[in-house]
């Protein structure tokens, strides 16, 4: 029975679950992720130690699209010496120091040809920032202001011990075999180093949440995709444009773990049935938070919802990336992520899922006048009240929009009641025989 993640909600220990998620990610923060390479290949098995993650390797050169899968970068080493054969910047401390995908390097220089590569944060002096350089033949440094302010005037050792070289692009996936053929597509970006809220809260929350999901019965079968950025999924979708007809609903999740409050982008069609059951769910979680209308900016929701695919795919998060500092920084670390806030996200993904599951049309049996609920026991004992209760309400809703066209998110938001009364009534109305599930293909 779809239901059987009602009780799996019910039955969930927040705390527990953000222990999990906040694991996960201290498991996977040290690992030097790019959009190829090694490092990328550790996550995917680190990944498999919880769920069975299929590893998909896709050459260099091989056309997707309008792109074509990089070179694939590894790195072994990097700092910068001063003259006195001090590590003024190491790698192996930090692993942002690096801009990704950085051409190998061994060389002296003077300070003012050094600093032409070199990227600091003023603004925040104590922090590392993020940068990359994947498809720029080019090499650099990332450091604190801080320490940029402290380099003295002389010569300085360079060496960058990379690998540029054809390879192969690497992605995880996932599978969950529901009753249906059509699918919910659940992605994440898995690429960047070291940032735990963008990058690596999704990843947790999604492999927590397969491997939720794994023990039960479900209407619909679930993809997990574990992605380099951009080129990640632009390769995936390339790679299964014949299968894309199956994907009924979609989301994109990062950005999960911070303080801030939860916030849904919508597809770019934006009134199909995910957005809808994002949008109930955060309306009716007594919590603030913001729906943001679809933008052809952000993370891989753009890919997925390109006008060649206009796949019905949002994406969750909570304070989106142009609204903290902390973003593509060092300060993105174990102590900017809560795991209040990671098992918040993850309970709100869950409910989703379960109106997406419980989510169907019913035909009403009795249909008129309303049937003689009191003899079911289904209806209050003392007449005379001036209100009725929320359970019988629901009862009433269910039982007057069960007209094959009306599904159970419909009559919740039509009533302004919350999905789960609604799916409890259906359910009690269901087991009198006064309604019956609309023919649900298999």
């Amino acid at each position: 029975m779809p239901g059987d993640i009602s009780k799996v909600m019910s039955a969930l220990d927040k705390n527990d679950v953000g222990r999990q998620v906040y694991q996960l990610i201290s498991e996977l923060y040290p690992v030097h992720r790019s959009i190829t390479g090694n490092g990328f290949r550790k996550t995917m098995r680190l990944l498999r130690r919880h769920i069975p993650v299929r590893i998909h390797e896709v050459s260099t050169g091989t056309r997707v699209f309008d792109w074509s899968v990089p070179k694939e970068w590894n790195i072994k080493d990097a700092y910068v010496k001063d003259s006195q054969g001090n590590k003024v910047i190491d790698f192996r401390k930090c692993n942002l120091h690096i801009v990704a995908y950085s051409l190998p390097v061994k060389k002296t220089m003077s300070l003012g040809t050094l600093k032409k590569h070199l990227f600091t944060l003023p603004d925040f002096p104590d922090w590392i920032p993020y940068r990359y350089a994947f498809y720029t033949k080019t090499w650099g440094f990332c450091l604190s202001h801080n320490d940029f302010l402290k380099l003295q005037e002389g010569t300085y050792e360079v060496r960058i011990d990379s690998r540029l070289k054809k390879g192969h692009l690497t992605y995880g996936e996932y599978f969950i075999k529901g009753r249906q053929a059509e699918e919910v597509l659940v992605s994440c970006h898995a690429c960047h180093p070291a940032l735990c809220n963008d990058n690596l809260s999704g990843v947790a929350v999604a492999v927590i949440m397969a491997k939720c999901l794994s023990s039960l019965s479900l209407r619909y079968s679930y993809r997990f995709l574990f992605l380099p950025a951009t080129v990640g999924a632009i390769t995936w979708l390339r790679r299964n444009e014949a299968r894309l007809s199956r994907i009924k609903h979609g989301v994109v999740l990062t950005g999960l773990g911070d303080p801030g409050r939860s916030t849904y982008k919508k597809s770019r069609l934006g009134d199909t049935e995910i957005d809808r059951a994002f949008i109930h769910t955060l309306k009716n979680s007594g919590q603030d938070y913001e729906i943001l209308d679809f933008s052809p900016s952000g993370y891989d929701e753009r890919q997925f919802c390109s006008p060649g695919f206009n796949l019905p795919v949002g994406c969750l998060m909570r304070t989106p990336p142009d609204r903290y500092p902390e973003y593509h920084t060092s300060a993105d670390n174990l102590d900017f992520i809560r795991p209040a806030s990671l098992a918040d996200s993850f309970s709100k993904c869950l409910s989703v899922i379960s109106i997406l599951e419980n989510n169907r049309k019913y035909i009403n049996l009795n249909p008129k006048g309303e049937p003689q609920l009191g003899r079911r026991g289904l209806y209050r004992t003392m007449a005379g009240q001036s209100e009725q209760p929320p359970s019988e309400l629901a009862l009433l809703w269910v039982l007057n929009f069960s007209d094959g066209q009306h599904s159970l998110l419909d009559i919740a938001e039509k009533s302004g009641m919350n999905f789960e009364a609604i799916r409890v009534a259906a359910d009690l109305l269901q087991k009198e025989g006064l309604i019956k599930p609309v023919f649900e293909r298999a």
